[in-house]
């Protein structure tokens, strides 16, 4: 039977929420961001296991976490690397490929990641190496020249906003990470860049949710109290 491996980083500063602890560590009726993100795979019934990659400094506060939430699926704690790139390398090449065929790689900061996306994410991967999950743009987006003017104004109808998780079959991100190391390629801003940038695969989108928000400022620290309430 083939196994589903679920990487949550959860490696950054959390600078721009200016707390005294990253934002992963922030609480949200009573509970981490982390442990909320933890849960969603916790929960799902085809999720075998999780890593989490964290920041050196919060390695035991992690594993405090853990084991005081009887997490059971939470079977590595990794320390994180520089870069967000750097992060979802160490955790995807310390699963044995034997072991898993799908890997799903989530950002911590996403605390409400639906059992439905999961499931739409894993049904996706039994047609598709590569699935990125993402939401249509509300705004016209458009693109600037050095000299701050308009370049292009892109059709929205086209245009998505990026969320995670982003999934893929475990021994093509594991070759795309190792590439990247031999190309000295470090400037991919999520894991889906990278196989675009190596043309390992296509990449197939299924639908996100506005609900499925990343906590980046105060403000979506507030957002995310008023959807929990």
């Amino acid at each position: 039977m083939k196994k589903n491996l679920a990487i949550i980083l959860a490696g950054g500063s959390g600078s721009r929420i200016d707390g005294a602890l990253p934002k992963q560590f922030l609480l949200l009726e009573g509970k981490t961001i982390l442990q909320h993100s933890i849960e969603k795979f916790e929960n799902h019934p085809h999720i075998d296991h999780i890593f989490i990659v964290i920041h050196g400094d919060y390695i035991d506060r992690t594993r405090e976490i853990v084991h005081g939430s009887g997490y059971k699926k939470v079977v590595k704690i990794l320390k994180g690397g520089e870069t967000r790139q750097d992060s979802s390398r160490i955790g995807v090449t310390a699963a044995h490929p034997g072991d898993y065929e799908n890997v799903l790689i989530h950002d911590a900061a996403r605390p409400f990641v639906s059992k439905e996306i999961i499931d739409n994410i894993l049904s996706a991967l039994d047609t598709h190496s590569a699935v990125n999950v993402a939401v249509p743009s509300p705004d016209t987006v458009i693109e600037i020249d050095v000299g701050n003017f308009i370049k292009n104004v892109p059709d929205r109808n086209y245009l998505r906003r990026v969320q995670t998780p982003q999934a893929f079959k475990l021994d093509l991100i594991q070759k795309a990470h190792r590439l990247a190391l031999e190309n000295k390629i470090t400037d991919a801003t999520d894991d889906c860049s990278l196989i675009l940038k190596l043309n390992l695969a296509p990449v197939y989108v299924v639908e996100g949710s506005e609900r499925n928000i990343k906590i980046t400022y105060p403000l979506d620290l507030q957002l995310a109290k008023n959807i929990l309430s």
